[in-house]
């Protein structure tokens, strides 16, 4: 079986890491303009004052996307350029840019699907607490009327929260990321319920302001995945993918989806009695939970490797060892095109809401050849390993309904700075050259043949 006649393909973006125009027309500073010009925070000092400069060249970049036949564009709206303190007053020149970004997505046939919130955190409202601060969540909520007001008529599809997961576990719990605080358990937790009210907040205003619109979100976590694949999905298979190990063993607890997934599809926190999070959720309130779980219409998953489990001897479920040598990007990730099967079908089975893979695509160290192209097999075999297995979940009647390629042009990958390269668009930052590369032809035809020229699995 196939993917669906109207299977949506597209690819994305994130403000922050292509835009640049860095306090140009009235922008206000995020935490990633102040977190990225903190000495030793990022790779070799880069940051993304520039970064693919599309806040100048995104025609250029329309005409590309639209030459390749891509027909969705997933990019985030940067808060502070439209509300420079975060609330209060609007910059109409940030509105204007938005626009333009928009209506040059429509003048192409691309339909645009906007995410409220990529990590830019107004500077403003870190100042006064941040994601620590209830009021924040309220403010989002106003952010997101304003955007559904304006762009009514024009954008149906929004995505609230980006990774959450990132957004405060990697900002709060590890500091990789802006603003690079570390908090104990008590607050990143109340940062993590805040941010889900702000996702709650914003449904509700955009459910208000534009009401025949698509509205889902975008989450990230721990997947498990295996070889074979019954008809009925393995009960431990799930449970691996979902319950929490033990702090000591696992440093990356906070990368689930359920804790994200569950208040918003089940109006509750897990019972997930590992998580150091779990003592504190009884103090919730069930007000709070039913702002946090106003309905949606799909949940978006960002993908891009899983951990390999296998059966023992005695049919449990077990975490397979790596074996030397095992493959990985330039980012140092496990490449697992399994997960790409088994990832969209756990979700699905747990919470029953259509999917779309929001992000998935593999980092190299790509390069110009000396006959002036970019050739990235090593992408094409990725995607075809990859997007094989989505085919297949699809087939076996998971309700997938689009993929979502990260990235659209290679970008400012945050702490990482520009040292790997996501896009299907090179960029020659010295002098901000648009190069498509091979991926990108081969994307192109993988889209006009529906999928049709992938590689059959075994």
């Amino acid at each position: 079986m196939s993917f669906s006649k109207d299977f949506v393909w597209g690819a994305a973006s994130a403000s922050y890491q292509i835009e640049g125009g860095a306090g140009e027309d009235g922008k206000g500073l995020s935490v990633w303009d102040v977190f990225s010009h903190r000495p030793g925070k990022t790779f070799d000092g880069h940051h993304g004052d520039v970064a693919a400069d599309a806040y100048h060249r995104f025609e250029e970049d329309l005409d590309i996307m639209a030459s390749i036949g891509i027909k969705n564009y997933r990019f985030s709206l940067s808060w502070p350029r439209i509300l420079p303190e975060g609330c209060g007053k609007v910059n109409k020149a940030g509105l204007s840019y938005y626009d333009r970004v928009v209506d040059g997505c429509l003048a192409r046939g691309i339909t645009p699907w906007i995410t409220l919130y990529h990590w830019d955190l107004p500077y403003a409202l870190y100042l006064k607490g941040g994601w620590l601060n209830r009021e924040t969540a309220l403010h989002f909520g106003e952010y997101a009327r304003l955007v559904g007001t304006h762009f009514k008529g024009r954008v149906k599809h929004y995505m609230t929260i980006n990774e959450p997961q990132c957004a405060i576990g990697m900002a709060h719990i590890s500091g990789l990321h802006a603003p690079g605080t570390i908090l104990p358990d008590s607050e990143t937790f109340l940062s993590w319920h805040n941010i889900l009210l702000a996702h709650g907040f914003a449904v509700r205003a955009q459910r208000e302001s534009v009401p025949d619109a698509s509205i889902g979100l975008a989450s990230t976590g721990a997947l498990t995945y295996m070889k074979d694949r019954p008809s009925k999905t393995p009960e431990g298979l799930a449970e691996a993918a979902f319950c929490s190990l033990p702090r000591e063993k696992n440093p990356g607890w906070n990368f689930n989806h359920q804790w994200f997934l569950d208040p918003v599809c089940f109006g509750q926190y897990p019972d997930d009695p590992h998580n150091p999070w779990s003592g504190f959720t009884s103090g919730i309130s069930r007000d709070d939970l039913d702002i946090i779980s106003s309905p949606v219409d799909f949940i978006g998953l960002n993908i891009y490797n899983g951990t390999e489990v296998e059966r023992d001897s005695q049919g449990q479920i077990k975490i397979c060892d790596k074996y030397p040598g095992y493959p990985r990007n330039s980012l140092g990730w496990p490449v697992t095109p399994g997960v790409l099967y088994w990832g969209p079908r756990i979700i699905w089975e747990r919470y029953k809401l259509p999917v779309y893979i929001t992000e998935n695509g593999q980092p190299c160290y790509d390069r110009i050849y000396a006959d002036g192209k970019v050739h990235d097999a090593d992408r094409i075999d990725y995607l075809d390993t990859y997007l094989s297995h989505l085919k297949k979940a699809a087939g076996d009647g998971v309700d997938i309904r689009g993929y979502f390629h990260w990235s659209f042009t290679d970008n400012y990958e945050w702490h990482s700075g520009y040292d790997h390269r996501f896009g299907l668009v090179y960029i020659d930052y010295r002098n901000q050259k648009r190069i498509p590369k091979d991926s990108a032809y081969w994307y192109r035809d993988l889209i006009r043949s529906n999928g049709e020229n992938l590689s059959p699995l075994s």
